[in-house]
């Protein structure tokens, strides 16, 4: 064959992108168990955080292990607070981030939607949120005390806000310490729990202030918190009210 010929260089393109794609396939196939288990690991990290507890976060297993000791139950409800399903705490099983972002676009299309909260032994409950920042997805994790108004901690993260500013929402510990002794008002109708620009009116227990610099990631993250407590106020609101 002419290796100068243009059929030559189509053939050995094709073979070399042929050989390429299955190997990455491969590898892809081979590691998701792994990249599986790390985000389950991380996302039970975050659940962790919020309700504050200290733990061994220097591996997967431990992380598992800490969670599997502390969960008293966990389920999924509906959006008349309805028990319709219940996951597996002896696994350790969770919902993730592509199933809490499928369930928000259902919260929002006003689908039925089934979300989880977690129970912990201490009386603790974790709630996640998920909505949209300034360039990608913020979501995290609220943890509310045993007769759920007030709130023991709050957790974030996000995709790829700005450094410094709309990423403060994960890497400023003094944002989320703003949470803790807050409380959730469903009788407010301005907001459930708000993130206001400017300071938190004085006086407002269900309010703390916004990132300075950060007001795309602020409001998206406020919406997402109000959008996602609304969704659980059926369950949670007959708790406060008890």
């Amino acid at each position: 064959m002419n290796t100068n010929g243009n059929i030559y260089t189509v053939v050995y393109t094709a073979i070399i992108v042929i050989a390429v794609a299955a190997v990455l396939a491969f590898a892809s196939q081979r590691l998701k168990p792994l990249q599986d288990a790390n985000e389950k690991a991380e996302t039970i990290s975050q659940i962790l955080n919020a309700a504050q507890f200290e733990f061994d976060a220097s591996s997967n297993d431990a992380i598992l292990a800490f969670y599997k000791e502390n969960i008293s139950f966990a389920m999924l409800l509906d959006a008349g607070g309805e028990t319709v399903g219940e996951l597996n705490t002896e696994e350790a099983e969770i919902v993730g981030l592509s199933e809490l972002k499928a369930q928000n676009a259902n919260i929002k299309n006003g689908a039925d939607y089934a979300i989880p909260i977690y129970f912990f032994k201490n009386g603790v409950k974790v709630v996640p949120i998920y909505g949209a920042g300034l360039w990608g997805p913020v979501w995290g994790y609220i943890a509310l005390a045993p007769q759920g108004s007030e709130i023991v901690g709050a957790y974030f993260d996000h995709a790829s806000e700005t450094p410094g500013l709309g990423g403060k929402i994960k890497d400023d510990p003094a944002f989320r310490g703003q949470f803790a002794g807050k409380s959730v008002d469903y009788a407010d109708a301005a907001y459930i729990l708000g993130i206001v620009k400017g300071g938190a009116p004085e006086g407002k227990a269900n309010a703390v202030d916004a990132i300075s610099g950060a007001t795309m990631t602020s409001k998206g993250l406020d919406e997402a918190i109000n959008v996602w407590l609304r969704a659980y106020a059926g369950f949670l609101n007959q708790q406060v009210e008890e």
